[in-house]
């Protein structure tokens, strides 16, 4: 059996910089984090995982992304209508199906950068929890049976993962360790796994297990938004429709789907934009 627990504060206070999500939105933006995390530490690969819930619910579209050295970031794309009717809920007062909706999906996307590959694994939503569908895409796609437990708060995103490692034989030995596992990780409370020292979380949930603890790796947010690549968007917008959005507005304020980072430029910004050089390379962006 092998297992993996991440446990993020400062990345995932980062990442919610420039976000404003009702309290049961960010709880499961922050279980998607956790989980993307918990997906890239299972692999062996150079790219990115992206973890992808579509939905009818008041989520209707959560994507996150982690690197293969655990570089995150992530987005909640939420219906307005259904979302007022969240914005005072308490992170356990919305379920998960209030949030991701009757119908959806929830897809694995791995992007390998050395061979410029791409595999994607694709389940429907199953369950009532973000957990369960993990869950159900690791026996669906990848036929490795898994329990995960995932978590977050204000200050933490936590989670943790078992799973039977790919090969291993059927004998009564390792079922029954299979087992053992499995009902270790459901003693743990969300508590437990958001603010547990591993090595207490670990002698509570598998007493009489052989383990053995690997050192921990860390975590930080990204996100791949820059002043930079704002420019080069705008320039390509064209100088007139830029210059029109700056006569009506007074700025230019371009927001980062993903971090909701905003991006201002006055007038002078817009000029440099567009005069000579810019385009090279020469822009100072003020």
């Amino acid at each position: 059996m092998r297992g993996h627990r991440v446990n993020l504060e400062g990345a995932w206070r980062e990442l919610r910089a420039h976000t404003n999500h009702p309290p049961a939105v960010t709880a499961l933006l922050g279980e998607a984090v956790a989980a993307s995390a918990l997906l890239a530490a299972t692999l062996k690969f150079q790219g990115t995982l992206t973890l992808q819930l579509q939905g009818d619910g008041a989520v209707g579209l959560l994507v996150a992304q982690c690197t293969h050295d655990f570089r995150l970031r992530a987005m909640a794309r939420c219906e307005a209508a259904a979302l007022r009717k969240l914005t005072d809920a308490a992170p356990g007062q919305a379920s998960f199906r209030q949030l991701a909706g009757a119908e959806g999906r929830f897809a694995v996307t791995v992007e390998a950068d050395e061979r410029g590959t791409r595999y994607q694994g694709v389940v429907p939503l199953s369950g009532a929890s973000l957990s369960e569908s993990l869950e159900a895409y690791f026996a669906s796609s990848e036929q490795l049976p898994t329990r995960v437990l995932l978590a977050s708060d204000e200050g933490h995103a936590a989670g943790m993962l078992v799973q039977k490692l790919p090969g291993a034989d059927d004998s009564q030995e390792t079922e029954e360790t299979w087992a053992g596992a499995q009902q270790g990780i459901a003693r743990l409370t969300p508590a437990e796994v958001l603010q547990g020292d591993i090595e207490e979380v670990l002698a509570s949930a598998f007493p009489g297990h052989d383990l053995r603890l690997f050192g921990s790796t860390p975590v930080h947010f990204e996100c791949g938004c820059s002043q930079g690549r704002v420019a080069g968007l705008l320039r390509g917008l064209g100088a007139d429709e830029v210059r029109g959005v700056l006569k009506e507005q007074g700025a230019v304020t371009v927001m980062c789907e993903f971090c909701h980072r905003p991006y201002r430029f006055d007038m002078v910004d817009v000029e440099a934009l567009f005069c000579d050089g810019a385009a090279g390379g020469s822009l100072a962006i003020h």
